[in-house]
């Protein structure tokens, strides 16, 4: 079972998600902060949350239903198709690093971080290697995750990326812009 914990108040997106850039702090192309008085309050939903999980099997549909439930708790205004696709990125992202980080980072880390304007996803391992997203083989199966996850993140308006980590390791991320659900 994960256990969810808050990022301290210091740790927000760029722009506190209000902007066009949703990337990780400190990430390649970010934004300087804004001076303190012109940053407005944050909404009732953002914040940044992350846990860790062993890289196990088991732990993909732990870390979707950890996603899912943080959002419907926080209120999160995503439409459904927003959420779907949001959930199978984070399902694709802990799949790739369970199948090919787990010899070297046995355990992973999600972060969710949700801005005014954006949604972000990301999985941490300590494995160095930093995959790209492969052209689909109709000859075999498997090995196109990151294909999904780019192609999912690019039809919803959003962005992905993959970066190394201080340590060595690298996070993989996919932002997809909040558009309200709309009641009539």
């Amino acid at each position: 079972m994960a256990t969810i914990e808050r990022e301290g108040g210091d740790r927000t997106m760029d722009d506190h998600g209000r902007g066009p850039d949703p990337r990780p702090e400190g990430g390649a192309g970010a934004l300087p902060e804004p001076p303190a008085e012109s940053v407005p309050r944050p909404l009732p939903y953002e914040g940044v949350w992350r846990f860790t999980a062993s890289a196990v099997d088991a732990s993909v549909p732990q870390a979707r239903h950890a996603v899912r439930d943080l959002l419907y708790r926080q209120g999160v205004p995503l439409s459904d198709d927003l959420a779907q696709g949001l959930l199978l990125i984070v399902s694709e992202l802990v799949t790739n690093a369970v199948r090919h980080a787990a010899l070297l980072s046995p355990v992973l880390a999600v972060e969710v971080a949700v801005g005014a304007e954006w949604v972000r996803v990301a999985v941490e391992d300590a494995h160095p290697y930093r995959p790209t997203a492969l052209e689909a083989d109709h000859g075999r199966t498997g090995g196109r995750g990151l294909l999904l996850v780019r192609e999912i993140a690019r039809e919803a308006g959003g962005v992905c990326d993959v970066e190394h980590t201080a340590g060595g390791g690298k996070v993989i991320w996919a932002a997809l812009p909040l558009k309200p659900v709309r009641t009539p």
